[in-house]
């Protein structure tokens, strides 16, 4: 975390424009990361193994090295001013060494909470927030004491999930026991299953002094565990719930003494209302929409957060849609590697595509999202669901 005491944070300087700012990981987020640092006049590190990584070709320094390698470590710390990470499985312990000699946002202590999932509830629980009835099933006498109220459920990996990955959805003991076992017996969290009528997020910003501003609220549509629509403003979604959210994001993130941007996703029960599913320590895909719509970016934030930079408060100047491009848009029609209709996508009005510089796709992976901004809901919602078309991306 960044070093200084309470009565100290107000005081960390603001880290210029000219400086280098450096981040864990280069992938897609740490490529619109690097994007919307240079455009503000940042030089940009970025640490990754793969020299094809999207955000490495497209940085100043590009150190090829494993997250937790000394040197590696080093380098980054010597070229940058202040650091930040693209995803929450980057070693908690690596930032905590980084921050030993300069602002490290968001902190490895926050970090560390997102990374685990029964960690993570019980913050929510300590910032009033509430979530899913859960249990914790770490060993087999964990598993026999299940209640049964909590079946159905999903159980879910405790560590290093994500994108629906290491998670399985079980309707009795018998399915428990069995996936328990076939996700390796590890530490998993079991979800009870809710009616769910939507699923929404909320993207805040925070410094180290305490100031804190959002994006508007966000209605998503995840397929197969992996966001596939999100549209703004959530029109689908009463204002007064729209409020509980942002202010359940605020507390998370106040309780957490978070430093940086943090998403956190809510379910909207069929009953009206609202629970906490999961947090994310960075941008989020659900945020995406905010390069084209609004009038300050989720990764403009970030660098404002990590720099000491003024929090100003973005401005929704558009209504949106987003679509998620994963890889298998480039097997329509079982041709490998058959490139989407793009001409016919980019003939719509309104219309803002973003592909992330991977080299290959493949069923699953996240490719680019496509944003379509209109002068009124309705109208983005019409040309999105003429670009879903296009594309062959089933429509919501």
């Amino acid at each position: 975390m960044i070093s200084a005491s309470p009565g100290e944070v107000e005081k960390l300087p603001f880290i210029a424009p000219g400086a280098t700012l450096g981040v864990m990981g280069g992938g897609q987020l740490a490529r619109m990361f690097v994007h919307a640092a240079q455009q503000m006049g940042y030089a940009t590190a970025v640490l990754d193994a793969d020299p094809a990584s999207p955000a490495g070709l497209v940085a100043h320094h590009h150190i090829r090295t494993d997250y937790l390698d000394a040197a590696g470590l080093a380098e980054l710390a010597r070229l940058s001013a202040a650091i930040t990470t693209e995803f929450e499985n980057v070693p908690a312990a690596s930032l905590a060494a980084l921050a030993v000699t300069l602002p490290v946002a968001p902190g490895a202590a926050a970090v560390a909470v997102c990374q685990d999932r029964a960690a993570e509830k019980a913050h929510f629980e300590r910032s009033g927030v509430a979530c899913a009835p859960h249990a914790l099933i770490a060993t087999a006498q964990h598993l026999a004491a299940v209640a049964d109220q909590l079946l159905p459920g999903i159980l879910k990996t405790a560590r290093l999930g994500y994108d629906g990955k290491g998670q399985a959805r079980v309707a009795d003991r018998a399915q428990l026991g069995a996936a328990w076992r076939a996700l390796g017996g590890v530490p998993c969290v079991l979800e009870k299953m809710l009616p769910l009528a939507f699923e929404l997020s909320v993207i805040v910003a925070r410094s180290a002094a305490g100031d804190m501003v959002h994006l508007p609220v966000q209605q998503n549509l995840h397929r197969d565990g992996i966001l596939a629509v999100t549209v703004v403003p959530a029109v689908a979604i009463a204002p007064a719930l729209q409020q509980r959210a942002v202010a359940a994001a605020r507390s998370v993130a106040d309780t957490l003494a978070y430093v940086g941007v943090l998403c956190v996703e809510f379910f909207v029960l069929a009953d009206g209302s609202l629970v906490v599913n999961e947090m994310a320590p960075r941008p989020h895909n659900s945020g995406h929409y905010s390069i084209d719509a609004c009038d300050v970016s989720q990764f403009d934030l970030q660098v404002r957060a990590m720099t000491g930079a003024p929090l100003v408060a973005p401005r929704l100047h558009s209504p949106c849609v987003m679509l998620n491009l994963l890889g298998e848009l480039w097997f329509r029609n079982g041709a490998p590697e058959t490139a989407p209709d793009w001409a016919g996508v980019l003939a719509l009005p309104g219309v803002h595509l973003h592909l992330y510089g991977k080299a290959s796709a493949r069923p699953g992976r996240k490719m680019g999202h496509l944003t379509v901004t209109a002068a009124s809901a309705a109208q983005a919602d019409a040309v999105a669901r003429q670009a879903a078309a296009c594309l062959g991306i089933e429509t919501w």
